[in-house]
C-alpha cells in the first residue's frame, strides 16, 4: 500500500497537469503551502518523536549497538545535503523550476542534473516509510503539486511527451524503491536511525521553506494561512489516531 500511495501521487500529478492544464499558479501554491505544513507536522509530531525517544531500537537480535553520532547531527546532515542538492535542482522539491531554455522558451532535452538531484532526494525519502506509515501520505501529498509544477513546466517548454513521461514514471519509482530498500538492504536496517535522522532534516528544510515562503512582498494572506493551519490540524489528528 505504501508504495502504491507513493508511485500514484506523481503520476496522477503527472496526469492533472497533463489534462486539465491548470493556469492558475495561485491555487498550486495554496496546495504546496498545504503539503508543507502536513508533512513538516508529521516530521514533528511522529518522527522527531521516534528518533529521540529511548525507545526506537535500530539494533536488531544477534547484532551488537554501533557507536553512533547525536541524532542531531545527522539531522543538520540531512539539512545541508538537502542544500546541496537544491545547488542542482534548483529548488524544485519546493515548487520552483529554474531550467535553461533556447531562445523559444523551448526544452530539447532531460535536464539531468535537475532529474538526479529530485530521484535522490525522493529516493531518500522512502527509507523511513516502511516504520512510519502515515509518512506516505506526506510524501503524496508533497510529490502531487510538485509533480503538476515539473509536468506544466515542461509542456510549456514543449518538451517531447514521452520524454516528460520518462522523467515523471522514473521520479514516481525513486520513493517506492527507497522504502523497498530500506526493508531489504542490512545496512538500511542496521542505520535506520541515522538514515531517518538525515531524512528528517531533508524534510525539515523542504517543509519549512515551502511554507516560510510567502507570496509577492514576503506577506501571508488569509488563503495561505488558512492552508498551512489545514494541514497542521489534518497531520495532527492523523497522527492522534494512529497513536490511539
Amino acid at each position: 500500500m505504501q508504495y502504491i500511495i507513493t508511485f500514484s501521487a506523481v503520476i496522477l500529478g503527472f496526469l492533472f497537469a497533463l489534462v486539465l492544464k491548470p493556469q492558475k499558479k495561485k491555487n498550486i501554491k495554496l496546495l504546496l503551502a498545504f503539503s508543507g505544513a502536513f508533512l513538516l507536522s508529521l516530521t514533528v509530531l511522529h518522527l522527531l518523536p521516534e528518533l529521540f525517544s529511548e525507545g526506537h531500537n535500530h539494533v536488531h537480535e544477534g547484532e551488537e549497538a554501533h557507536a553512533t553520532l547525536p541524532v542531531g547531527v545527522f539531522i543538520m546532515i540531512g539539512i545541508l545535503f538537502q542544500i546541496l542538492l537544491e545547488f542542482f535542482s534548483k529548488g524544485a522539491e519546493h515548487g520552483h523550476v529554474h531550467v535553461h531554455t533556447d531562445e523559444h522558451n523551448e526544452l530539447h532535452h532531460i535536464p539531468w542534473l535537475l532529474f538526479i538531484s529530485l530521484c535522490i532526494h525522493a529516493l531518500l525519502e522512502g527509507f523511513p516509510i516502511h516504520e512510519n506509515n502515515n509518512l506516505a501520505y506526506g510524501i503524496a501529498i508533497h510529490h502531487f503539486p510538485i509533480a503538476i509544477i515539473l509536468t506544466l513546466f515542461f509542456v510549456n517548454a514543449k518538451m517531447n511527451k514521452m520524454m516528460i513521461f520518462a522523467f515523471m514514471f522514473s521520479f514516481a519509482l525513486m520513493t517506492p524503491l527507497g522504502t523497498l530498500l530500506a526493508e531489504q538492504m542490512h545496512f538500511a536496517q542496521h542505520y535506520s536511525k541515522e538514515i531517518s535522522a538525515v531524512v528528517v532534516g531533508i524534510l525539515f528544510h523542504i517543509s519549512s521553506t515551502i511554507i516560510f515562503e510567502s507570496n509577492e512582498g514576503h506577506k501571508f494572506n488569509l488563503a495561505k494561512i488558512t492552508m498551512i493551519v489545514f494541514g497542521f490540524v489534518l497531520a495532527y489528528i492523523i497522527e492522534m489516531g494512529h497513536s490511539h
